[in-house]
């Protein structure tokens, strides 16, 4: 069973830090491309930052350039995102995702909630 769980989300004040896990089981994590998704109240879930199989590859949305990194660690299967310099507008369920070939993600996470107070 495909399982991945995110954590690490929580309430920041705009400015802060925060830093998300996703751990994932039941794949060959190591041969995954894994992204990071999220998605605010009203709107529709947009893609945050992806990393290739080997972490040598990542790519993220212009409003997050400079302030989220996406990195990974294959021997403990697992994804992280670094989110710096929080802001109001980066409030969201986040939501970690694995996928074997473009371009759909096929497995997905349950969502982590992060709050940026103003």
């Amino acid at each position: 069973q495909v399982q991945l769980v995110e954590s690490g989300g929580g309430l920041v004040q705009t400015g802060g830090s925060l830093r998300l896990s996703c751990a994932v089981s039941g794949l060959t994590f190591s041969r995954a491309t894994m992204g990071w998704f999220r998605q605010a109240p009203g709107k529709e879930r947009e893609f945050v930052a992806a990393i290739d199989r080997n972490g040598i590859t990542t790519e993220s949305t212009d409003s997050v350039a400079g302030r989220f990194t996406i990195s990974r660690d294959n021997a403990k299967d697992t994804v992280y995102l670094q989110m710096n310099s929080l802001k109001p507008e980066d409030t969201a369920v986040y939501y970690c995702a694995a996928r074997f070939g473009p371009p759909q993600y096929a497995f997905w996470g349950q969502g982590t909630q992060v709050t940026v107070s103003s």
